[in-house]
C-alpha cells in the first residue's frame, strides 16, 4: 500500500495551489497514515470490489482504496482540489474522480454491489448516509467517518436521549457497529470534536412497512417531549386507537419505542 499522506504533505499540496481547508465545506482532511490503513482494512475491499468514496479531499484515502485493486469512484465537491487529485491519484487506472456533489448521484447508476468508504463532511454526512441507505440498495456496506456524537446517535438504544429518527432509519435498513473512535489531532485542521468510524452492513431487505414507520416516527420525534397520543395527532386519524391496536401505551414518548413497535404501529394504521 502506498504510504498515505501526513499533515505536512497535505499542507504542502494545498499551498501549491494557493488553497487551504474550507470551513464552509466542513473540510477536515484525515492526516494519519495509520488511520487510513485501518479504514481500508475495515472496508474489506479487494480487486473484485466497487467502491464509492465521498469527499476525496487530497486523495490519501482514495489511493489507499485503489491500492487494493478495487474500482473506485471518488466524489469531491470542491473544484479547488481537482488539480491536487490529478496529481495524487490521476495516474491510477482504477480510479475515477468526479468533481461534483455526491448528493446528485442517481442510485440507478450503480450496477452490481458497492461499498461506500468515506470521511464524510461534518455538515452533510448524516443526511447523505441516510439517503443512500433508503435509496441506493446497490450499496451493501458502508464504512464511514462521522462525528462521535453522530455515531452515538446512530447506535443508540430506545430510551436513550440520543435515540431518534436517524437511529430508526439505520436499524430498518442495516446492522451497525461503532468500529473505533478517532481523536481530533489526526485531522488537518483538527476539528473541535472527536470522530468515529462506523461500519454498516445492509440487511437483505427492509421491512415491507419501513417507509410508513419512518413517516410516523418523523411525526413522533418532531415533538419528542410529548406523549405519542399528542405528537401523532396530525399523522393518525385516531392516535389512541391505533396505538392501542398496535399494543403500544399512548402515554409513551417516541424515544421509548423499538423498531418493531414502529412497524407494528404502521401495520395498525394501514
Amino acid at each position: 500500500m502506498t504510504e498515505p499522506q501526513g499533515r505536512r504533505e497535505q499542507r504542502d499540496l494545498l499551498r501549491s495551489q494557493g488553497d487551504s481547508p474550507r470551513k464552509t465545506l466542513g473540510q477536515h482532511f484525515l492526516s494519519d497514515p495509520n488511520i487510513v490503513r485501518r479504514i481500508v482494512r475495515l472496508s474489506g475491499v479487494d480487486e473484485s470490489s466497487n467502491v464509492l468514496e465521498i469527499g476525496a479531499g487530497t486523495g490519501t484515502l482514495t489511493r489507499g482504496l485503489a491500492d487494493t485493486g478495487a474500482r473506485v469512484i471518488a466524489y469531491e465537491i470542491d473544484r479547488h482540489l481537482e488539480p491536487i487529485l490529478k496529481d495524487t491519484v490521476g495516474d491510477l487506472a482504477n480510479v475515477e474522480v468526479r468533481i461534483e456533489d455526491a448528493a446528485d448521484l442517481r442510485p440507478d447508476e450503480l450496477e452490481g454491489e458497492w461499498t461506500l468508504v468515506a470521511n464524510l463532511p461534518y455538515h452533510v454526512g448524516t443526511p447523505l448516509l441516510l439517503d443512500l441507505l433508503r435509496q441506493a440498495p446497490a450499496v451493501r456496506r458502508f464504512v464511514v467517518m462521522v462525528q462521535r456524537e453522530v455515531a452515538d446517535r446512530l447506535t443508540a438504544e430506545p430510551g436513550n436521549k440520543q435515540y431518534g429518527l436517524p437511529t430508526l432509519v439505520v436499524d430498518l435498513h442495516a446492522n451497525i457497529e461503532l468500529a473505533f473512535t478517532v481523536p481530533p489531532h489526526v485531522f488537518f485542521p483538527p476539528p473541535k470534536v472527536a470522530s468515529a468510524v462506523i461500519a454498516l452492513e445492509r440487511k437483505s431487505e427492509a421491512p415491507a412497512l419501513a417507509a410508513e414507520a419512518i413517516e410516523l416516527a418523523a411525526a413522533g420525534f418532531s415533538q419528542r417531549r410529548k406523549m405519542l397520543r399528542s405528537s401523532l395527532k396530525d399523522a393518525l386519524a385516531d392516535p389512541i386507537a391505533t396505538l392501542e391496536a398496535a399494543g403500544i401505551d399512548p402515554t409513551l414518548r417516541a424515544e421509548s419505542l423499538t423498531t418493531a413497535q414502529w412497524l407494528a404501529m404502521a401495520a395498525a394504521a394501514s
